[in-house]
């Protein structure tokens, strides 16, 4: 019945979706969000589960509708962490930018009521985002079938879903990564259920758990389910897909979300198998499964544990009613508690089927949880952890205070913070229970010792620092754990970085000697001493070694450069430079880099230190005078600079005043008509500097990224769409030069075969699809079994000057010191109408 009136009142609400928006402020001021979002899971004993590949591939609409909407126990499981994508909102890449779309997803997923699970476990991860993929074949060879697998089962026992999707399909039109998802999904289904698959997670506790249905997307005529998700949630004062877009908009590295108005939407599924019935049409998402307590009451034969699953269920109904009324709710909900507690005994004396039994307490232990969340919300528990040293050493020690508020109308007794450290640590203060009062609060202080031996911070780890609070109302003990404000971090007593963390060794002009600046910052709590090492390759002479220095205070930074002295030659070869720092008899050599965005927190990531050098020859003229149109996303122009040439950076604001008769080259930086309007302002400013002599360089852009097919080039330029159409994924492609004997090829540097060696995670991407005939073409690459693009590389004259626009991933080769890369972008941006 209440599947049925659920659906009835979907098909009303339809009728009436779009309300002003004064209206909708109103409405949701009324209603407090936190105690609904809090209450509503009791409706339904449902769990979700959707699966994806990267941070940001959740279905947000439909999430925010399963959760937000009807209360149920809703997830994603995401394969990596994105570190193969792009940043929109700074220059972090890799590892770095995983961390910040983990994160991203995890904010996101606060909006929608979403609980985030990965099966990358930490940076460097093997199921890591190696960059686009074609194929599931490609993308379970580099992340190991089995290990994929193994985590996907190991996920799916520990959640227990009753319902399960992945977010895409697989077809050749999907991301590789998606269909691998897809795959393991499906497989999944069947597989977690046989206890002969991965036999020995059930030697660690895991039980072997069968999903009762799984549904694929689906367009309106293969669906078997459909259903209105667009109708006004009247808590929240939004619809489900624009709550679904609230939480997109926190994926601002991929500069994801968009405003958009209440309209219907319908979701197609289709139902792909299922143990709980036929596949077929279906009034909703939840036929033939215990919608909650009194329908699952049905399925059992012990009477006593029916009645009191029916009668649990009518007290959650009931607080459910009382909603918006704070003081009913808290008054009701802890004998539902203790009657859970009741319950669960009940369950574990019976004898009823150990299946059975396994997965009632299983639901009943969520709803325990589930009740003392909203125990903590209905009765105004406010509680705060505050470090006083987020930032801590193996051996140190810091303060963390527990601020327990009671805003409340009831009285809280016997209230009892407990502090939760890794093995080894130690804390100090007995705290005392206490009782508090309407309005009043307490703040518990403990002293905390790190173990000397503790693990360094992994920033995909839980918190190593958790505070939980227990008290009693009406004689019924609540509980809830909270996580500190601050990340709480364990650093290495110095952390060492190299500036550069890359150069090039040019062997066509080497140098006597280099410079390498270590920067050191002191995470200890004040005075410290250390010295300063630099390793070098055998040969290479470092001439200041061994620096002493000597910190003040916390968070102190000191610098030492270092100077080496090459030998008369060079190999061509990859070399490191490994600065370690010597401190209280410990050898250091870990880089932290500080992730901090408002939306996310204060993050960090540790790697090895040191800087990679890479050795081979270079030829460019030195007296060309280069002008780099930064769009943010790249460091290309720093890389340049640093070899020699003249780069000069054009920022922000200073194409419309610059004077750009000044340069022999110009070079837009990738995407750089999305991140500068005021590119967009002055492209015909560009385009005049090419008709008066100039050299024009434009890396790659998105056809989405503000690019006028007609406009932005001097002929006309389409970049293909959609974009899985429009790539070479293949780092190893095998590139054929069309025109060998052109100068591009051949001045400064002559280019052969090698120098498309080594590539970094990929070719091109969003090749142009087509262009006018003024423009040449130069290089041809396709990925395995495809048809090969052609317009890597186009160049044209116009008036005096030339064109060339080139969607080759060359930030990606410079930025990891891959020679070609170098050598190729080189000739590239050194060319002249005159050659």
């Amino acid at each position: 019945m209440k599947r049925f009136m659920a659906v009835m009142m979907s098909v009303l609400l339809t009728s009436a979706l779009i309300v002003p928006a004064s209206a909708q402020e109103q409405t949701a001021s009324e209603k407090p969000k936190d105690l609904w979002s809090a209450l509503k899971p009791l409706d339904t004993i449902i769990s979700f589960l959707n699966t994806g590949a990267h941070p940001d591939d959740e279905r947000s609409d439909l999430l925010a509708y399963l959760s937000r909407g009807k209360g149920v126990r809703t997830a994603s499981l995401i394969a990596n962490r994105g570190e193969g994508g792009q940043n929109e909102i700074g220059n972090e890449l890799g590892n770095a930018l995983g961390i910040i779309r983990s994160r991203e997803l995890i904010e996101a997923s606060k909006v929608t009521g979403v609980t985030v699970y990965h099966l990358s476990r930490k940076p460097s991860d093997e199921i890591y985002d190696f960059g686009f993929s074609k194929s599931k074949e490609e993308t379970l060879a580099k992340w190991g079938e089995q290990t994929a697998y193994e985590r996907v089962i190991r996920m799916i026992r520990t959640y227990r879903p009753d319902i399960v999707m992945p977010s895409f399909l697989d077809v050749d039109t999907e991301h590789g990564h998606h269909r691998t998802m897809n795959y393991l999904t499906i497989k999944a289904y069947q597989d977690a259920a046989d206890p002969n698959v991965f036999p020995e997670q059930l030697k660690e506790g895991l039980k072997p758990w069968a999903i009762k249905k799984l549904y694929l997307p689906s367009d309106q005529k293969n669906a078997t389910t459909s259903f209105e998700i667009g109708m006004m949630d009247d808590v929240y004062g939004k619809t489900y897909p624009q709550i679904g877009e609230e939480s997109r908009f926190l994926h601002k590295s991929q500069g994801m979300g968009q405003d958009i108005p209440a309209v219907p939407r319908t979701i197609n599924l289709k139902l792909e198998k299922s143990r709980v019935g036929t596949p077929g049409k279906e009034q909703t998402l939840f036929n033939e499964i215990p919608y909650d307590f009194k329908e699952y009451a049905g399925t059992l034969s012990d009477k006593r544990v029916k009645k009191k699953l029916v009668k649990l269920q009518e007290e959650f109904d009931g607080m459910i009613e009382e909603y918006p009324n704070r003081a009913a709710i808290a008054k009701d909900v802890y004998p539902a508690i203790k009657h859970t507690e009741k319950l669960e005994k009940l369950v574990k004396n019976s004898s009823m089927p150990t299946e059975t039994k396994s997965d009632l307490l299983f639901r009943l232990d969520i709803k325990e949880k589930q009740l003392m969340n909203l125990a903590a919300e209905a009765s105004n528990v406010d509680v705060r952890v505050d470090l006083n040293q987020p930032v801590l050493v193996q051996g140190g020690s810091a303060r963390v205070t527990v601020t327990v508020k009671n805003n409340g109308k009831q009285t809280l007794k016997h209230v009892k913070p407990a502090l939760h450290l890794p093995k080894g640590w130690q804390q100090a203060g007995n705290v005392p229970k206490t009782k508090l009062k309407r309005g009043q609060s307490e703040k518990f202080t403990y002293g905390i010792k790190v173990a000397k031996n503790a693990s360094y911070y992994q920033p995909y780890d839980p918190s190593v620092i958790t505070a939980s609070i227990a008290y009693k109302v009406h004689g019924t003990t609540s509980q809830k754990t909270y996580e500190p404000e601050q990340t709480a971090a364990v650093l290495p007593d110095v952390s060492v970085t190299n500036d550069p963390e890359s150069l090039v060794v040019n062997t066509a002009d080497l140098k006597d000697s280099i410079q390498v600046k270590v920067e050191a910052k002191n995470n200890t709590a004040g005075k410290e001493s250390a010295v300063l090492h630099l390793n070098a390759p055998e040969g290479w002479n470092v001439t200041n070694n061994d620096q002493e220095i000597t910190f003040k205070e916390k968070g102190e930074v000191q610098n030492a450069t270092f100077t080496i002295d090459l030998p008369q030659s060079v190999k061509e070869d990859d070399y490191n430079l490994k600065p370690e720092v010597r401190v209280k008899g410990k050898q250091l050599s870990t880089s932290v880099q500080v992730i901090s965005y408002p939306h996310i927190g204060t993050f960090y990531y540790l790697y090895d230190a040191g800087t990679k050098a890479t050795a081979f020859p270079l030829h460019f003229d030195a007296d060309k005078k280069i002008g780099y149109v930064e769009s943010g996303f790249d460091s290309v122009s720093g890389k340049l600079r640093a070899v020699g040439m003249n780069v000069v950076s054009l920022e922000k604001g200073e194409l419309e005043s610059a004077d750009l008769s000044q340069f022999d080259t110009i070079v837009v930086g990738i995407r750089a008509y999305l991140s500068r309007e005021d590119l967009l302002q002055n492209n015909s400013k560009l385009l005049d500097f090419v008709k008066n002599g100039g050299h024009l360089v434009v890396q790659y852009h998105k056809p989405e990224d503000k690019w006028d097919a007609e406009k932005s080039a001097p002929y006309k330029l389409v970049i293909g769409s959609p974009s899985i159409r429009w790539r070479v994924t293949d780092e190893n492609a095998k590139v054929t030069m069309t025109k060998p004997e052109h100068p591009l090829f051949n001045t400064p540097n002559k280019i052969t075969g090698s120098d498309w060696d080594h590539w970094v995670q990929e070719r091109g991407l969003y090749y142009p699809s087509d262009w006018d005939n003024h423009f040449e073409t130069f290089v041809s690459m396709a990925d395995p079994g495809e048809q090969p693009f052609n317009g890597g590389i186009l160049m044209a004259d116009y008036g005096k000057g030339s064109y060339l626009y080139t969607n080759l991933v060359w930030y990606r080769q410079i930025q990891n010191n891959v020679p070609g890369g170098y050598r190729i972008f080189t000739n590239l941006i050194d060319y002249s109408r005159e050659q």
